[in-house]
């Protein structure tokens, strides 16, 4: 099976996944400016899932990209990203219903950790397809890297949740901007070409 159609139902289900996020927030019924700052946790929270949705969604687009073929392993693997990326509009309202509460800190960390394993499993699927190319086995290493601290950071916000609330708060807004950051391009340039 080609890639295409794999492509075109993770964008759907991606897309909707960002639609229920929004038509959770609550809208104020009044205009007045302390109407507006209750629904300021939800708003923060809105955007830091948005950010980690649309970050999964551009690596999801290329490493999909990199896919020779939509075997069945990949098929289940994605199924399983998508799972688990299907949760964030739950876990993102519940966290801004409740964001000083430890368990809603924790489960939404618990379901960023589930999601960050589903994108290492994902790409560990991609990098099966073509063991014989170096120069893509050393980039997906360097990408199950990024994919594996993920996972450990949002693990470590579960159990910090019942610690410092504010600690786990700081790795659900740090760590995503780490994404942004500048990698090492020698080795990432040779992969991408091929």
């Amino acid at each position: 099976m080609k890639t295409s159609r794999l492509e075109a139902f993770s964008d759907g289900v991606i897309a909707v996944i960002i639609t229920i996020m929004v038509l959770e927030l609550k809208v104020p019924h009044t205009a007045a400016p302390e109407a507006l700052l209750t629904v300021v946790p939800s708003l923060l929270v809105y955007g830091m899932s948005f950010a980690v949705v649309a970050i999964m969604w551009v690596n999801h687009h290329h490493f999909l990209e990199k896919a020779r073929h939509a075997n069945a392993a990949l098929l289940w693997a994605n199924n399983n990203l998508l799972f688990w990326m299907s949760l964030i509009p739950f876990v993102t309202a519940y966290l801004g219903e409740n964001c000083h509460a430890p368990l809603a800190v924790a489960v939404y960390g618990a379901v960023m950790a589930f999601a960050s394993l589903a994108f290492l499993l994902l790409q560990i699927t991609l990098a099966k397809q073509d063991t014989a190319d170096a120069a893509r086995q050393l980039l997906f290493r360097r990408l199950n890297h990024k994919a594996l601290t993920s996972m450990v950071f949002y693990t470590g916000s579960v159990g910090l949740a019942f610690v410092s609330v504010y600690a786990s708060f700081a790795i659900f807004v740090i760590f995503p901007l780490l994404y942004f950051w500048p990698e090492r391009k020698a080795g990432l340039q040779r992969a991408e070409v091929s």
